[in-house]
């Protein structure tokens, strides 16, 4: 077999994001890299054919070349490459460019690198207030990651974002379990086909995506198992199917019982035909969109409204579709599942979450608790 045959200066690589690196070893015996990455290899050999070029006259190490050449070079200049270079979900490249378009770039976008200082980021942070703190948390640990990058390739000394705690949040929405009553008023409330995506995501603890990717075949009735394959995420108005949120979204959930009539039934009247079949089509064929659960149900369906309409029927018009799954993992908890069953259930892959869970599942005993006293006293 004949070897491959070796470059006589320089080498590739290709990158995770599918972009070109490439490097060489200078005449001071260290490696040295191209300042960016390359759309194609054509363009990565090019440099280094320039590169040998500049070595065989008067060398300069081209980060030192780089640094002279972008001293003056502004945060929107070097924030667009970064992202694109990213192998990011879509769900998580759509959030990172609006936090960019939205709070960070508008303030901060026609700055130098060098001109970031910390006084500059502790004046930015505070313009964006306190009323969306999660949003505020984002944008500024998003910041923080692309500067540290910089600092990386050598454009600034020092990475300018510290202010302690920033990249925090504290939940502003308190999330309130529901109870079974009101369980049954909002699943009674809902459109017919959409009532059992209400009963798995809370009592399956399953995300949107997850549920409105299902499909015949990830139904295994004789275990009575979900199998979790894949999730859909809904970037620029179409559908995106790749794999769930982390690789532990990758799982098997155990079907309560009392649910299995009602899946068997819901697939029988609602689910697509085939073995790769939709369970919650979107009316008109394809994957659910948020939008097509929150609303009224479409004209000549048969039960009530979309999702806000029957949370206000339940009188819970504080709840979100995502506390559903947090109602579920609660009742999970209480059950006395152990955190590592939590985590498997809930496809979580820290254990953070789970431990909320567990917390509001030890808050509600406590309630149970005090109640039982009060029998004794009244």
């Amino acid at each position: 077999m004949s070897r491959r045959k070796r470059r006589s200066f320089g080498q590739l690589r290709r990158l995770p994001s599918k972009r070109w690196q490439a490097f060489y070893t200078g005449p001071d015996t260290a490696l040295h890299y191209a300042p960016a990455t390359f759309d194609t290899k054509m363009d990565a050999e090019a440099w280094l054919v320039d590169e040998r070029r500049i070595v065989a006259s008067s060398w300069v190490p081209p980060a030192d070349r780089h640094r002279l050449q972008v001293t003056s070079i502004a945060l929107n200049s070097y924030a667009g490459p970064w992202l694109a270079d990213r192998p990011l979900k879509p769900r998580t490249r759509e959030h990172y460019q609006s936090l960019l378009d939205r709070q960070i770039l508008p303030s901060l976008g026609d700055k130098p690198l060098k001109a970031l200082t910390p006084v500059v980021i502790r004046s930015w942070h505070a313009e964006l207030g306190t009323k969306t703190p999660t949003l505020r948390a984002h944008a500024y640990g998003l910041l923080r990651t692309i500067l540290a990058t910089a600092q990386h390739d050598g454009l600034i000394t020092a990475n300018p974002c510290h202010i302690r705690g920033a990249g925090n949040s504290k939940r502003v929405h308190k999330i309130k379990p529901l109870t079974l009553p009101e369980m049954e008023t909002l699943v009674a409330a809902m459109p017919e086909r959409l009532r059992l995506l209400v009963l798995l995501a809370a009592w399956c603890g399953l995300r949107f995506g997850e549920l409105t990717e299902l499909r015949r075949s990830d139904i295994d009735m004789k275990n009575g198992r979900i199998k979790v394959r894949r999730a859909v995420v809904h970037v620029d108005g179409k559908a995106m199917v790749g794999t769930p949120k982390s690789d532990a979204g990758i799982r098997d959930v155990a079907i309560p019982p009392h649910l299995i009539p009602m899946l068997k039934s819901h697939i029988a009247d609602h689910a697509e035909f085939g073995r790769d079949g939709l369970l919650f089509p979107a009316a008109g064929g394809g994957h659910l969109a948020p939008s097509s659960l929150y609303g009224r149900a479409p004209s000549g369906t048969r039960g009530g409204w979309g999702f806000y309409g029957a949370r206000a029927a339940a009188g819970r018009p504080d709840l979100r579709w995502h506390d559903l799954r947090h109602t579920g993992a609660v009742w999970a908890a209480a059950t006395g599942a152990t955190l590592a069953e939590l985590m498997a259930r809930l496809g979580h892959s820290t254990q953070g979450a789970a431990l909320r869970y567990q917390h509001a599942a030890q808050d509600r005993d406590a309630e149970i608790a005090k109640r039982l006293s009060a029998m004794i006293t009244t």
